[in-house]
């Protein structure tokens, strides 16, 4: 895993440029935010693989994901969970996006978003919408234990 120097810095400025990262999908492969230039991305932090929320929430994006490929945007879900954990998650629940593991250092690229929780260890329920450029366009956020709703990323995604 590899981030930027904004690491630590808070949540990044609508309109400013995304924190760059590099991690690895369930698959092991790497995946960088600088690889997916010409793309609109959607990051999507959430807690936990395998809790009723986050399953929730990304079966969801699952099921819309035509919504995401309209616009030319790929959904990068990203959580503190180990890629092992991650390839049974997507098994399990017929995810066919890219879940990221922020695994170690733990929680790195939540921190480099600001959406890390120290407390929990873990990373909030936040969405970050970057467009083709790098450039960080929308930021939504759920409280602990509820779902952001699908039609949040329509209008992040309308605005692109």
């Amino acid at each position: 895993m590899s981030v930027d120097s904004t690491a630590g810095a808070g949540v990044p400025a609508i309109g400013a440029p995304a924190p760059g990262f590099e991690l690895s999908n369930q698959f092991g492969e790497p995946v960088s935010l600088h690889a997916l230039r010409g793309s609109a991305v959607v990051l999507v932090f959430y807690p936990f693989a395998f809790s009723g929320v986050c399953t929730g929430e990304l079966c969801e994006l699952r099921d819309n994901l035509a919504d995401f490929a309209d616009v030319d945007a790929k959904v990068l879900a990203i959580s503190v969970d180990s890629k092992y954990s991650l390839r049974a998650y997507a098994a399990a629940e017929g995810l066919d996006f890219d879940l990221l593991a922020d695994f170690w250092p733990h929680g790195g690229v939540a921190r480099s978003y600001g959406v890390f929780d120290e407390m929990r260890g873990r990373a909030g329920r936040d969405t970050f919408v970057i467009d083709a450029g790098g450039i960080l366009r929308s930021h939504f956020s759920s409280p602990s234990g509820q779902a952001r709703p699908i039609s949040a990323y329509r209008q992040a995604l309308a605005a692109l």
